[in-house]
């Protein structure tokens, strides 16, 4: 995506995020320091449409004989390539062969990211010397660790927080986002109208016109009835937007992003400090466009975009002649060298001890008691009445139980005069 596209959307919307991102120039990549540590956040590489809509001409299997969003052998290509890369930047972290205590490499528990992660490997260690066990094979098995998503609250990030999805929703029922639905009614009508599907949200132009690029990317005709919507400014910046969404205030982006932001930062501190067992170099996570886009957001570095097939942060840690560790963060989207981002109030170069200060506000200190939901975060009626709930519940209850109490009382006192009775009797 063009700076210029990219400056149309970031124009249209406004977010209570402070992008303060602003690409240094090539003059300012003479960074000083030793490289010693290295995290790598990707996304998958090229992958068929996850879902085809109701109406789509494309809808078959037949068409898409790997199946639903599945990495293609495109993005097996792209990340093979991403692999090769990553071996010449990290020449000097890692060994030619593949050692388990010099790199550590996770993903989201679905499908396409675990075949990136493993198409990256291949292009990251080609097999030479002791590693090469079948020489008609140039590949060789390397771990990647995973876990399901469900209890990711880390990477994927969908591990159940009540507090999150109580904020979610909150923000898209407010005034904000109402007037955004009002401004794209015309959208959420006419592909409701075309696609067979109630489309009632931002997220649900994304994934329509994300459907439409992939068929369009692929050769696929279009319906003739896209050509009013699609490609157009619009359904651009919706679909661009709704990737700041997740992460749209510092509360949403303290529970989506902070666990992992604060994995990553306390792993510095245990590298710099030699307390990082076994002593890796190199982290990798191979998940997914929102992932990027919500770190960077979260760090607040992101430039309103829809993140590309391999799309990729990296986060580098040089130790200064002192032996003070610096981290630099980079933004690669594109067949071209990653750019160096300038942290908000530190430049491309800052202090580890100064970031956890200025992201300080995004980092949880226990992610599960925040995620519980409270009556603080409750407007005022929303409080009142389930509080009033919870005491008429609390009532009843009690209510029920001496009842039950008196009634047991009254039965066994029947019983003990009757059975007096039937002695004198």
């Amino acid at each position: 995506m063009g700076e210029q596209q990219q400056q149309e959307e970031s124009d249209m919307f406004s977010t209570d995020v402070e992008f303060s991102h602003k690409e240094a120039t090539a003059g300012t990549t003479n960074l000083k320091g030793k490289l010693v540590f290295a995290h790598v956040i990707y996304r998958h590489g090229d992958r068929t449409p996850i879902e085809p809509y109701p109406t789509d001409p494309w809808r078959k299997p037949e068409f898409w004989p790997t199946g639903w969003g599945q990495l293609t052998n495109t993005g097996k290509q792209q990340q093979y390539h991403l692999g090769q890369w990553l071996r010449k930047r990290y020449s000097s972290l890692l060994s030619k062969t593949y050692n388990k205590d010099e790199i550590y490499i996770r993903s989201t528990d679905v499908d396409r990211t675990l075949m990136s992660a493993l198409s990256n490997l291949a292009g990251l260690y080609e097999p030479v010397a002791k590693d090469v066990w079948n020489p008609d094979i140039n590949w060789q098995p390397i771990p990647v660790h995973t876990s399901p998503e469900k209890l990711d609250s880390v990477l994927a990030g969908k591990a159940g927080c009540p507090a999150y999805e109580y904020a979610y929703s909150a923000l898209l029922d407010s005034p904000e986002f109402q007037k955004l639905n009002d401004q794209y009614a015309y959208l959420y009508n006419y592909l409701t109208k075309y696609t067979g599907r109630t489309v009632d949200t931002l997220e649900g132009i994304q994934r329509i016109n994300n459907t439409l690029f992939i068929e369009e990317l692929y050769n696929k005709s279009l319906p003739e009835w896209t050509k009013k919507i699609y490609p157009s400014a619009d359904m651009t910046a919706v679909a661009a937007f709704t990737f700041s969404i997740s992460t749209y205030t510092r509360q949403l982006a303290r529970l989506k992003s902070g666990p992992l932001i604060k994995e990553m930062l306390q792993r510095f501190v245990d590298k710099s400090k030699g307390k990082l067992n076994p002593d890796r170099s190199v982290w990798i996570y191979s998940a997914h466009d929102t992932t990027v886009a919500n770190v960077l957001n979260t760090l607040k570095l992101f430039d309103v975009h829809s993140p590309p097939y391999t799309a990729c942060i990296l986060l580098e840690m040089r130790l200064n002649d002192k032996n003070e560790p610096f981290i630099s963060i980079f933004y690669k989207n594109s067949t071209a060298e990653p750019q160096p981002m300038l942290i908000p109030d530190c430049g491309i170069e800052c202090p580890l001890n100064k970031l956890f200060n200025i992201y300080s506000d995004i980092l949880p200190q226990d992610w599960d008691s925040e995620c519980k939901l409270s009556t603080l975060m409750m407007t005022y009626e929303e409080a009142n009445i389930g509080t009033a709930m919870g005491i008429l519940v609390a009532i009843i209850t009690i209510m029920l139980f001496l009842s039950y109490v008196v009634m047991v009382y009254y039965r066994r006192r029947s019983y003990k005069n009757y059975f007096s009775y039937t002695q004198v009797a």
